[in-house]
Formats: structure tokens, C-alpha cells, sequence
């Protein structure tokens, strides 16, 4: 097993002494694995070990006579090193889930040391379809979104606006690679072309070269085949480039709210999008991301929100359970049904959380009307299509 240096393993386990008074035992352990410091960091990060301690807190602090503690690793977007952690807080902590799992590459990786150490993994921001396709285990979940989620409702609109000449911009690692080969079936399923694409780096930095080529293609759309920081350093770029301008048409297939406070509504706005969570959605979304920013000082992302959805249901499976034994804990989170404020659906067989999605626009710098005032939902996608249905999902699990 690698070393674990001070960097890669940031968390240390919550601290709840007045728990251990009033509760004893061994601890019920869940641990957040995500990008803590590297480009997915203010759309997960920090924040997603936030909604993991709030769901522990709105537990009681205490399951099933146990003090809950949640521990955080800073994975650093390498598979070596999110599967050495997980290995280890399975083998020696005792972890009896792992959220969070923000890199396709990574999750992957930590799916299969969940399915050799009997532990449970559930994804958050996973792209690639194989999590729950060709890959998948009983015991590993994806609660948010996933390539085929972000892509399907965003093409189908555009191409249906005329806009049916897409050329990609994709990161080149199996999220990038889902994304692309998701969104480019969509765009020819509506009746739309597929001009080319590029490849770029993870992390690039400088995407003046792939911009070119895109603004070469003559397409009336550049696709953004990644996220986080690549996808705000390519569009920042775009800008300067003065790409819509020529009439091209930027669409990231993957946009939190955390990337358009980065951006500024100057260059985000009009941007379509598809998103699992919106704060400003209901009253319920509304009040939880009240006690989200008076901690955080932001409002949550889907991925964050997502990060307390299934923290929240796993600690309801061990309650439901009175166990932590993974067996039995796997099957309640299968069998209960999610209800809160982010999501109203249930697990199906092949681990995927099946919910609504909504197409949103991004608002103009006028239509804002406060800091975070970022998106208009301009339709409510149901999860039975907004997800691959599960006959094509390719996961075994799923045939009967």
C-alpha cells in the first residue's frame, strides 16, 4: 500500500466529545473522499465534508446507540491515491461508507476496493455511465448525476432551437471521453451533426489551441466536455476570443453554481445547462442552503446537497438496519425511498439514485437579484427520463 502523505489525507475524524459521553461503542464512520485542494474543489471540496457533518448533525449525532463520525481525504483527482485511502479506512478505520468520489477515474478505482473489502461507496459527481453500467457492484450507488443526465436535456433543446453543429472540447479522461460520446449520441438522436473535436489535458491551463480548432470547425456549437476549472478557463478564454460573438454558441455539460459565480453573469449568462439541485428551488432547498452559507459562506452546489442527501440516507439505512453490516445496510438504502430536500426518488438495481433534473438558463446580470441569483429552471426533466433507462444501462444487476 502507498504512503499516505499529510496532503492526501487532509481529514481527521469529526471531533464529537459530547456524542462519545451519551453514546458508546465503536463509531458509525463515513468518509467524505474528494477533491479537497486541486480544480472540482469549490464545487465539492470542503463543502461536501460540511453537508456530510450536517447530515450527522440532523441525526442526532448518534445511529443505532454509536457516535457518527465523518472523516475527509483530499484525493487529489489520482485513482492510486483515492484507492489507497479508501483501502485503508475500510481495512483500518472501519468506514462503513465513502462519499463523495468526484473524479470518474477515481471513482472507478474506489468502486473496486468497495467491491473487494465489502464496504459501501456512493458517488457523487461520477460522469462516467460505467459506474453503474459495466462496472457496477451492490454495494456501490451514484446519487447525483451522470454523463448521460448532463447531455440528453441540453441537446435535445438546442439542436430543437436550430442549433444542430456541435464541436467538442473534451478533457481527456473517461469523464470527458462519457461526456462526448453521450452528448454527440443525443445531438444525432435530435437529428443534429457532430463536426470533431479535441482532446485537451486535465487541468490545462491554457486552451488557446483547442479553442481555435473549434472556432475552425464552423460549428454553431462548442461543447465543453469538462468541468470545474477547465471548463471556466475555457470559457473565460472564449470570451477573450470573442468566439460568440462569430456566432458560436458555448454550452458546458457541466456547470455548478460555483462555476457561474466564478465566471460573472457578464460571461455566463444565457449559458444552458442541466443540474440536479437548485438553492432557490422551494422552500426546503431554500432553508437548508441558509444553514449551508452561514457556514460556508456559499450557497451549496448539487454536489454538495447531493453530499448530505446520501450521507443523510445512508445513517437513515444503518438506523432502518440497526446494524452497520453491509449487507443489511445496503439493502434499506435500496429499499427506503429518498425523500428530502434534494432529491424525491429511489435506488434502483443498479445502483443508481433516479431523480429529477432540471434544465436551467443562466440569468442576465438585470434578471439577478442577489449575490446567488444565478438560474432559471426552464423544465423539470422526471428521472425515468432523464436517466439511461436501466434495460441499457449494461449492468448485470439490472437483468432479470
Amino acid at each position: 500500500m502507498p504512503n499516505l502523505n499529510r496532503r492526501a489525507l487532509l481529514g481527521v475524524p469529526l471531533a464529537l466529545a459530547a456524542t462519545r459521553s451519551l453514546a458508546q461503542g465503536q463509531p458509525v464512520r463515513v468518509g467524505v473522499l474528494t477533491d479537497m485542494t486541486g480544480l472540482y474543489a469549490d464545487a465539492i471540496g470542503p463543502g461536501s465534508f460540511l453537508a456530510a457533518q450536517m447530515a450527522a448533525e440532523d441525526a442526532g449525532h448518534t445511529v443505532i446507540g454509536r457516535p457518527i463520525e465523518i472523516l475527509s481525504a483530499d484525493n487529489q483527482n489520482k485513482a492510486d491515491i483515492g484507492s489507497a485511502i479508501a483501502r485503508q479506512w475500510y481495512d483500518r478505520d472501519k468506514v462503513g461508507m465513502v462519499v463523495g468520489l468526484d473524479n470518474s477515474s477515481v471513482a472507478l478505482a474506489v468502486e473496486q476496493v468497495a467491491r473487494e473489502r465489502n464496504g459501501i461507496a456512493v458517488a457523487i459527481a461520477v460522469g462516467t455511465n460505467d459506474f453503474t453500467g459495466k462496472f457496477c457492484t451492490n454495494n456501490a450507488m451514484s446519487w447525483n448525476y451522470d454523463s448521460y443526465a448532463l447531455t440528453h436535456g441540453v441537446a435535445k433543446s438546442l439542436v430543437g432551437r436550430g442549433l444542430d453543429t456541435w464541436f467538442f472540447l473534451t478533457v481527456d479522461y473517461a469523464f470527458g471521453a462519457a461526456l462526448e460520446a453521450d452528448a454527440s449520441d443525443a445531438v444525432r438522436a435530435a437529428g443534429g451533426k457532430v463536426l470533431g473535436s479535441v482532446r485537451h489535458p486535465l487541468n490545462a491551463g491554457d486552451y488557446s489551441s483547442y479553442l481555435i480548432a473549434a472556432k475552425a470547425s464552423g460549428a454553431k456549437v462548442i461543447a465543453l466536455a469538462n468541468g470545474g476549472g477547465d471548463m471556466t478557463g475555457a470559457l473565460k478564454q472564449a470570451a477573450e476570443f470573442g468566439l460568440q460573438q462569430g456566432g458560436q454558441t458555448l454550452v458546458p455539460l457541466l456547470c455548478l453554481n460555483t462555476d457561474i459565480r466564478a465566471l460573472g453573469l457578464p460571461v455566463a449568462q444565457g449559458i444552458t445547462l442541466m443540474t440536479s439541485f437548485t438553492w432557490d428551488r422551494n422552500e426546503q432547498t431554500r432553508a437548508w442552503s441558509k444553514r449551508f452559507f452561514e457556514r460556508h459562506h456559499a450557497m451549496p452546489s448539487m454536489d454538495q446537497a447531493a453530499t448530505y442527501s446520501a450521507t443523510r440516507h445512508y445513517l437513515r439505512a444503518v438506523a432502518a438496519a440497526g446494524t452497520t453490516d453491509t449487507e443489511a445496510v445496503v439493502a434499506k438504502m435500496r429499499a427506503l425511498p429518498v425523500k428530502d430536500f434534494y432529491a424525491d426518488g429511489r435506488v434502483r438495481a443498479d445502483g443508481r439514485l433516479v431523480h429529477d433534473m432540471y434544465l436551467v438558463r443562466v440569468k442576465t446580470p438585470a434578471e439577478s437579484k442577489s449575490a446567488w441569483d444565478f438560474e432559471e429552471i426552464l423544465q423539470t426533466v422526471p428521472g425515468d427520463q432523464a436517466f439511461r433507462p436501466l434495460a441499457e444501462a449494461g449492468c448485470p444487476l439490472g437483468k432479470s
